[in-house]
């Protein structure tokens, strides 16, 4: 069953020139880009995108983090995205993550780990809700 989720490339993948290598990887495995922009965080957009965060911990950390640069939101679809994207983007912890995969390849923290994926159907509708529009997707 085809499928769409979001994907982030956060913006140590931007700063770093990945943003070519990420999406070329998800090209390369079948899946299409159906939406595709530059932008940058603002408080309000952190807090709104990781609300199930805000009141943890390391969230500070994460909101300075998302709204230091650029990142890239893409929206992702194929059979299965969900699914595919995650395992493509390894463990959240690089040091975790197998080799082949984004993370494991590319990231080099937990905290600056190069790209977000949507982990169930429901967060990636919401999460297409956030960052594109209808007339932005082809």
């Amino acid at each position: 069953m085809s499928e769409q989720t979001l994907v982030l490339i956060k913006p140590d993948g931007v700063r770093r020139g990945l943003i070519g290598e990420i999406l070329g990887r998800f090209e390369r495995r079948g899946l299409r880009i159906r939406g595709l922009k530059m932008l940058r965080f603002d408080v309000a957009l952190a807090e709104r995108h990781y609300a199930e965060h805000v009141e943890k911990p390391f969230f500070p950390a994460l909101r300075d983090f998302i709204t230091s640069g650029p990142v890239v939101a893409v929206l992702v679809e194929g059979p299965e995205a969900i699914q595919l994207v995650r395992s493509m983007m390894g463990q959240t912890k690089p040091s975790e993550s197998a080799s082949g995969t984004i993370r494991g390849d590319l990231a080099t923290t937990t905290t600056e780990n190069v790209i977000h994926g949507s982990d169930s159907p429901e967060r990636a509708r919401i999460e297409r809700e956030i960052f594109f529009t209808d007339s932005e997707l082809f």
